[in-house]
């Protein structure tokens, strides 16, 4: 009887002694209010649920300083690995400094940190590559415009590298040659928000200005913008609008026939790659230090399958 007891006693500590060496990851993102990150964050929590492993979620909300605490917290609490969708990009190469000194690996995602392309061993960058996203937008809005009209942009945050290159994108393919009729008549930021996409969109329409289509930095600004243009009575026939990330709001929007381009951003796949990749790092397997998953384009035309996948 006594040998019994001592060996349940023994199996209990080894239960317990499993339980305590548990894979652990704290996540950073800079909003919860976001609808790509609510696909990228439930990814994460999947992935991770499937793994067997233990996640740490927290809301940034959108400030760089608190984002900073929740790193410095993770560090502090011994997580075996930090996975982190940046507020700011410039305010990535503390978090990167913060995470090496400590020696626990890091994963960024979505948004590209600062100093990408100088991450030290142990880290890496998961999400799509924005050279493509602006291009196929404005490639898609160019030839349903024939090449030729007058066109608005409305950028994301002011510094974001997501926002500076799908921005750069948009310019790019304006300046070839099949694309060169197309004239940018008024370009702000919406800081990637619906409310302020609609607050621009309505200060354009009330100063009068023409234009033919609105190119969006992503699919929140672009929704914001389709209820300022409604509510002023103009037609949606009359103006092709585009956004980025392909939401469900998004589709939603094109399948009501008021939102004509967006662009797939596998949110699903981002958030299971940052949580394989932080494995990864965890067992000291080589990883790639970009890991990039493509951007496809959504028309009406083939909307229906990414319908679907939302």
């Amino acid at each position: 009887m006594k040998k019994i007891l001592l060996t349940a006693i023994a199996a209990t500590l080894l239960s317990g002694s499993a339980y305590a060496t548990e894979i652990k990851i704290g996540v950073s993102l800079f909003s919860f209010d976001d609808n790509f990150l609510s696909v990228l964050r439930n990814s994460i929590e999947a992935s991770a649920n499937d793994a067997g492993v233990d996640v740490q979620m927290e809301d940034a909300k959108n400030e760089v300083g608190m984002q900073l605490n929740q790193v410095q917290n993770f560090i502090a609490s011994g997580v075996d690995a930090i996975i982190v969708d940046a507020v700011d990009s410039d305010a990535t190469q503390a978090i990167t400094d913060d995470a090496a000194a400590a020696g626990i690996p890091l994963v960024y995602v979505g948004r590209r940190p600062i100093n990408v392309d100088m991450l030290p061993d142990g880290q890496a960058f998961v999400a799509s590559n924005e050279d493509e996203s602006g291009t196929l937008q404005t490639q898609e809005v160019c030839r349903l415009m024939n090449g030729k009209g007058k066109v608005v942009v409305m950028m994301g945050t002011l510094g974001d590298n997501a926002a500076l290159q799908r921005t750069k994108d948009i310019h790019d393919v304006i300046a070839t040659p099949e694309c060169s009729g197309l004239v940018i008549v008024e370009e702000q930021t919406a800081d990637f928000m619906r409310t302020e996409g609609n607050d621009l969109m309505t200060n354009w329409l009330t100063a009068g200005l023409e234009f033919d289509a609105v190119i969006a930095n992503n699919d929140e600004m672009a929704i914001g913008a389709i209820q300022a243009l409604k509510a002023s009575g103009r037609s949606m026939d009359s103006v092709i609008v585009s956004g980025i990330d392909a939401t469900a709001d998004a589709l939603a929007a094109m399948q009501a026939g008021d939102l004509d381009v967006t662009v797939f951003q596998n949110a699903e796949a981002q958030g299971r790659g940052a949580l394989e990749t932080s494995l990864k790092l965890i067992k000291g397997e080589p990883v790639d230090k970009k890991v990039w998953v493509p951007f496809e384009l959504v028309t009406p035309q083939n909307m229906d399958q990414y319908i679907k996948r939302n």
